[in-house]
């Protein structure tokens, strides 16, 4: 049976009360080189987005799921972008907001979630992401979770006045 919930957390859809996490999230300008934002974000705009939130990934290309543990403290948010269902592949994107609950499992069940989810429900050949060579966290979480890395996008990424790598990662579900 595929479901959304794991041992540690669950994974949920957005709801109206998430306005200020998310607003939180966006505004963070700590993650905007992982999130590739490069201005702030207003309540008005992601309430907007919230709003829209119900339709179907088939629609809008993207899902954005919350991550939950079971006392409901919102930990963070976990996405499939650029959904191709022509092609059975869509990008993943995972955050854990706060750093005191980083390195805790929860990114690690909410990833195993979101394969599963991906994989069986959606029937997705291939889940890919893209990680910044200084987030050894993540690439470590990626690659025991089974994605190989396939290439290096070499300068990709322009931050504080430096060009740094971006390694691409790819999990092919036999």
């Amino acid at each position: 049976m595929i479901t959304l919930k794991g041992e540690t957390v669950f994974l949920r859809a957005l709801e109206p009360e998430d306005l200020e996490f998310i607003h939180a999230v966006e505004n963070d300008e700590s993650i905007w080189e992982v999130s590739n934002t490069q201005t702030p974000y207003s309540k008005f705009l992601i309430k907007e987005y919230l709003e829209q939130a119900h339709k179907d990934i088939y629609e809008v290309k993207q899902l954005r799921l919350v991550i939950s543990d079971y006392q409901d403290a919102t930990l963070g948010l976990i996405d499939l972008f650029d959904f191709d269902f022509k092609n059975k592949r869509a990008g993943v994107g995972l955050l854990i907001k706060d750093s005191v609950n980083r390195g805790k499992g929860y990114g690690k069940e909410a990833l195993e979630l979101l394969v599963n989810y991906s994989f069986y429900h959606l029937a997705l050949h291939q889940l890919y992401c893209n990680i910044n060579e200084e987030n050894i966290n993540s690439v470590h979480l990626f690659e025991n979770q089974g994605f190989k890395k396939i290439g290096v996008k070499k300068n990709w990424i322009y931050s504080n006045g430096l060009f740094k790598d971006e390694f691409m990662y790819q999990l092919i579900n036999n």
